[in-house]
């Protein structure tokens, strides 16, 4: 018999009425069962329920079960709040019902809204403002023990950490021993708009936990150490640490502290170096190596050894682009930005020794850009930097009494704060652009000087330099000032000083030029940098602006301020400005800043930036690509290539020159096996920048990509944060810059300050670097170089075999035979004109080439039929020999065999090794990876398993002996480069040695 389905819940709901307290009870359970169906009804009888849960006639159980009825109707009716509250009265009928079925998604939502009212209740009660519901604690308890048994280790670290129950995390720690529940609770404090004083709370509750880390072990939260020590930039906790390691574990220590030079700032470097202990005798030498890593120099040296060693530019790719009008201001700065980035660290200025009447042609600001491009290729070079600009820099206790070398001079300034940059403060460099701003009279040079002052001591607090700069914008030069502003704000990078910012918001209302308000702005954006909720109240001071540069200033201040965490509430509000503000330039600076938010997890920046990139708007367009490619750089990400590339036929120039800029961003360092659109972009640069119809700003464009697709001689790739995961300061700060070439082309040679050589550099406990091989275990041609440009054919006219009629032939053919009868051959006309008879049916010889589509088809058809069978199959791994180029992806591939001398003290990635037979597919995915997580690679210190044998090491290419000969402009009169003269060596010098007599082989030639 089948059971008759109910329709109503009238009868279980009369029973409520009944005075017997049991069959109350009774109607209480059943409707509990009727809810889903019939909670609309019940509904009008809440009141009655709300009363019998607070009734005294009622047992327990009755109480538990009419609470359960009430927050299960209010779950309904959408009241979850409500719900919530009478759940937590229900007590034990809650925790039975969880586990019926049917109520999955109640209990779910009312689980939900427990932990967010516990999370809120706990925030509360650390300041002070109340106590928690006990029925609340047992419930978030009861969720915290489901977890762990379950195995859901990550969900409950998620909670304590909102909730903030560090005793949680320590007692899942304590239960399972994996350091890798650590690193996540880690990385979840820092990715996460946690409060930063929660934050260092929690990194310093977590720092003890971990392990001590050992060579042997290749411990992988190595990484995590790292950053953690990096983030809070205590130097005392720094000091402990690394003194722990010594002399026990003095390769470690090594490791870590050029680990820290990758992600720390110059005062934080600094710090750590003056309270490094003396030590004994035998822990001395070890922290005098410690020491002599921190000054951050040794790293540069090695990088700009790499660079030099693996240079693979293509100077084809020059050579085309030089066919841009060099007369032109724009197109001469072009050319000299995709030199210079081109070969950024590579110390290489051949294209620049080739082409001196090219160079010869800057005038005024041209002069300048390319004089600072000298920076950018000797970036790093810093034990020469004075020697190789040393002809380009103003005179000492004189200025210049052109007009026009001022622009070489203040270049060459600018370019010496590139080569410094990163490690300039406090050094003599920083006393030596001090002077030259303080006594300088031309604003250019002051220009430069402040440029390349607030590049090399960046972050280095220093309030003397920061003084003088003031100083120089007191002046209210237009020129002077825009960089002195620009300066300031690099000076006192991420200190959120309210005095200084206060003095620049003061003068930027004040002034009237709109080059100084926009270096101040941008500055104050810097001021704030990291500073997360510190720096809400100068976003809505400078947002409430009715300048638009200071609003402007204020969008690059939220997205500085929050940099790397994808705060969602920063995220709304830049979104919110991008489609109401009224200036343009603001919507487009809210759109780009978007990138700088989100630059951790580069695969939602095309989802969010989709919608964007079809906007009415240009602006909104153009900001849409430059924040895909800040956020995606590196990645080779297929769906930021599909918006970019449809982008690239914008109907307006300048939206087309972003496309082109952030295409050359993404695709760095990618090869054609893992990016399948690499080629096809190389070929649209190579057809824009050759078409001479084309917009100037999209030529531009498109001189940029191919610059930055090439960066660093093929070695470099774009990357916003280090290789332990923390925020790459420099290289945000470079883009930051680098996005105000919009304004002012010099800004863009910043973009260097982000490119990260991709090196595998590996170190013996002196510092030295021997042989060595390890291997890549991926088919060569995903992480080969790009094949070079192939210079255009010459293509030669082959003479085709005429074509004789039918008509023809026969009148020869009788002709013929007369003049045979009479005894005359007429062989001479046959070798003249080499005439084909076609007769029907009678193929032509393979070498006759009668049609030239027949014989292409046929070609075709013989190539394709005959298969060359001497092609060797790729090999599925190779060998990789010590400062060999390992891009980001192919990191995960990357082993040491185990029988090798030198094995590294630290993991090389932290990712795992894929499958060799899905690596093209992976390819994209582990560089998604390796952003994340940080990636690997870099300088590795390596412990020799055979110290007894003796060691082979690597002679390093960059000397410092000899000063390195540089190309620019020469500061008195650069016409005369282009007669011959050697622009960049010592006239004084002594002449070379004539070459040794010899007698040529006159009877030997050939």
């Amino acid at each position: 018999m089948v059971a008759l389905s109910q329709s109503s819940a009238a009868g279980a709901l009369a029973l409520l009425f009944d005075p017997e307290p049991l069959l109350k009870q009774y109607a209480l359970k059943s409707l509990n069962s009727l809810v889903p169906h019939f909670w609309a009804e019940i509904s009008e009888h809440i009141a009655l329920i709300e009363s019998l849960y607070e009734s005294e006639e009622l047992p327990q159980e009755a109480h538990d079960q009419a609470a359960l009825l009430a927050s299960k109707v209010y779950y309904y009716l959408g009241e979850y709040d409500e719900a919530l509250s009478f759940a937590l009265g229900a007590g034990s009928a809650f925790e039975a019902d969880s586990r019926s079925p049917g109520s999955a998604e109640y209990v779910e939502t009312v689980v939900s809204k427990a932990i967010d009212r516990y999370i809120q209740s706990r925030t509360a009660e650390q300041a002070g403002e109340g106590k928690i519901d006990p029925r609340l604690q047992g419930i978030v308890e009861g969720i915290f023990r489901r977890c762990i048994e379950d195995g859901e280790f990550r969900q409950a670290i998620g909670i304590a950490l909102e909730s903030r129950r560090l005793d949680v995390i320590k007692h899942i720690y304590e239960q399972t021993h994996d350091t890798s529940l650590l690193s996540y609770a880690m990385e979840a404090v820092l990715d996460t708009a946690f409060p930063l004083a929660y934050r260092e709370q929690v990194l310093k509750f977590l720092f003890p936990l971990f392990p001590a880390p050992t060579s042997d072990a290749k411990s992988p939260h190595v990484y995590s150490l790292t950053r953690i020590l990096v983030t809070l930039n205590s130097p005392e906790m720094t000091v402990k640490f690394l003194s722990s390691l010594v002399p026990g574990q003095k390769l470690l220590a090594y490791q870590f502290a050029f680990d820290l030079v990758e992600g720390g700032g110059q005062d934080f470097l600094e710090a750590i170096r003056k309270d490094l202990p003396e030590g004994n005798e035998e822990s001395k030498p070890v922290y005098d190596q410690l020491r002599k890593i921190l000054r951050g120099q040794e790293s540069i040296k090695l990088y700009l050894e790499f660079l030099k060693r693996n240079n693979k530019v293509d100077m084809l790719i020059l050579k085309n682009t030089k066919a841009l009008e060099p007369r032109s201001s724009i197109y001469h700065t072009a050319l000299s930005l995709q030199n210079a980035f081109m070969h950024a660290g590579t110390t290489s200025d051949v294209f620049l020794r080739e082409n001196l009447e090219w160079l010869a042609l800057a005038n005024n600001w041209s002069k300048f850009s390319a004089a600072a491009a000298i920076g950018v290729i000797h970036k790093g070079h810093f034990q020469e930097s004075m020697n190789i600009l040393g002809p380009y820099l103003p005179t000492q206790g004189a200025e210049s009494s052109t007009g026009s070398s001022a622009y070489s001079e203040g270049g060459a300034l600018y370019a010496l704060g590139l080569v410094n940059a990163g490690c300039g403060s406090g050094q003599e460099v920083e006393n030596y652009l001090r002077n030259l701003l303080k006594n300088s009279t031309s604003e250019v040079v002051q220009h430069g000087a402040a440029l390349g002052l607030g590049v090399a001591g960046m972050g280095g607090k220093s309030a003397e330099a920061y003084d003088d700069l003031k100083q120089t914008l007191f002046t209210d030069s237009a020129v002077a000032g825009e960089a002195a502003g620009y300066a300031m704000g690099l000076i006192m990078l991420g200190t959120a000083d309210q005095t200084s910012a206060e003095e620049m918001l003061t003068y930027a209302r004040e002034t009237q030029h709109e080059k100084i308000i926009r270096g101040l702005a941008i500055g104050l954006a810097l001021i704030f940098y990291g500073r997360q909720e510190e720096a809400d109240d100068m976003v809505k001071l400078l947002m409430a602006e009715k300048d638009p540069i200071l609003r402007y200033g204020g969008v690059y201040t939220l997205a500085l301020a929050y940099a790397g965490t994808s705060n969602n509430a920063a995220i709304r509000q830049l979104l919110h400005v991008a489609v109401s503000d009224t200036s343009d330039d603001v919507r487009r600076a809210a759109v780009t800043s978007l990138a700088f938010l989100l630059f951790k997890n580069p695969q939602q920046v095309p989802r969010i930036v989709q919608l964007l990139s079809e906007s009415y708007n240009p602006h909104v367009r153009c900001g849409a690509t430059l924040a895909l490619g800040i956020a995606c750089a590196g990645t080779g990400l297929q769906d930021a290539v599909d918006i970019l590339e449809p982008m690239t036929r914008d109907s307006v120039d300048f939206v087309r020159q972003g496309a082109l800029i952030a295409l050359g961003m993404i695709l760095v360092e990618q090869s054609e096996a893992s990016s399948p659109s690499l080629a096809t972009i190389r070929q649209l640069y190579a057809k824009i920048v050759s078409d001479k119809h084309d917009d100037p700003m999209a030529r531009f464009g498109a001189a940029l990509g191919q610059g930055l697709i090439d960066a660093g001689g093929r070695n470099v790739t774009i990357s916003l944060q280090s290789r332990a995961g923390s925020r790459n300061t420099s290289a945000i700060v470079g883009m930051v810059l680098f996005c105000q070439f919009w304004y002012w082309y010099p800004l863009a040679h910043c973009a260097c300050l982000a490119f990260e050589p991709t090196a595998i550099i590996g170190l013996d406990e002196n510092l030295k670097a021997p042989k060595f091989e390890f291997i890549s275990n991926a088919k060569p041609s995903l992480f080969a170089y790009p094949s070079p440009t192939k210079p255009p054919k010459k293509e030669t006219v082959t003479k085709v075999a005429t074509a004789v009629l039918s008509t023809t032939a026969k009148v020869k053919a009788r002709e013929k035979r007369k003049a045979a009868a009479e005894g005359e051959i007429m062989a001479t006309d046959e070798k003249k004109d080499k005439d084909v008879e076609m007769k029907p049916g009678e193929a032509p010889a393979r070498n006759d080439d009668v049609s030239p589509i027949s014989g292409s088809l046929s070609n075709l058809a013989e190539g394709t039929s005959t298969p060359n069978k001497g092609r060797k199959a790729e090999p599925s791994s190779e060998k990789l020999s010590n400062f060999s180029r390992v891009t980001p992806a192919q990191l995960a591939y990357i082993t040491f065999p185990p029988e090798g001398r030198y094995q590294p003290v630290r993991v090389v990635s932290t990712g795992p090794p894929p499958s060799a037979t899905k690596a093209a597919k992976s390819a994209s995915a582990a560089v998604l990876g390796s952003e994340r997580s940080g990636g690997g690679g870099g300088i590795l210190i390596m412990a020799d398993t055979r110290p007894d044998e003796p060691a082979e090491y690597i002679e390093f290419e960059t000397q410092a002996a000899a000063p390195a000969a540089a190309v620019a402009p020469a500061a008195q009169n650069l016409a005369a480069a282009a007669s011959g003269r050697h622009i960049a060596l010592d006239e004084n010098a002594p002449e070379a040695e004539p070459p040794e007599s010899f007698e040529y082989p006159f009877d030997h030639d050939t």
